[in-house]
């Protein structure tokens, strides 16, 4: 019969094992394993200051290109297109119909996406639909496009589709 002792390890024979500030278990079986280094610090202050002198040489350019020293930009003062969208949010009555569509247009839009790539994966019907959409340009410039009357027709039609959908001011 085998003798038991030379296969029992004790704590003491895997000592460069044990990490000497964790704290010792008290149970023979448990054996802790030293922890890693902590990562280098070089790469984070080199992307650091990469970033930094990115920065720098964006300024320069930018006062290089105006001549000018660059202003300094207030705070306060919104551009013209918040404004404008202000404005018109505070005309809108039904702001929780607006925001629902908003939110419903959105969520449109992502299933739309989602389908049109599942479309595209499939093996032949990206080019068929190619096909369809280069047969159907063909036919509306010819039908539309070529010929003066037909093209004033067009022109006509847009702008009455416009006045509906916009109104008379």
């Amino acid at each position: 019969m085998a003798s038991t002792s030379s296969t029992t390890l004790s704590i003491s024979s895997l000592s460069p094992l044990v990490d000497a500030t964790a704290p010792r278990q008290t149970s023979p079986q448990c054996v802790t394993l030293p922890t890693l280094p902590p990562p280098p610090v070089q790469s984070q202050s080199r992307a650091s200051k990469t970033t930094t002198y990115c920065g720098k040489i964006a300024r320069n350019v930018m006062a290089m290109a105006t001549g000018e020293a660059p202003a300094e930009v207030s705070g306060t003062e919104l551009p013209d297109v918040v404004k404008i969208i202000q404005e018109a949010w505070d005309k809108v009555e039904d702001k929780y119909a607006v925001t629902s569509l908003a939110v419903a247009g959105g969520v449109a839009l992502w299933a739309s996406a989602g389908m049109v790539s599942a479309i595209d994966r499939l093996p032949l019907v990206p080019g068929v639909l190619e096909l369809v959409g280069i047969g159907y340009t063909g036919w509306f410039a010819y039908k539309n496009l070529i010929f003066k009357p037909e093209r004033e027709a067009l022109i006509q039609k847009i702008k009455g589709t416009y006045k509906d959908i916009i109104g008379t001011s």
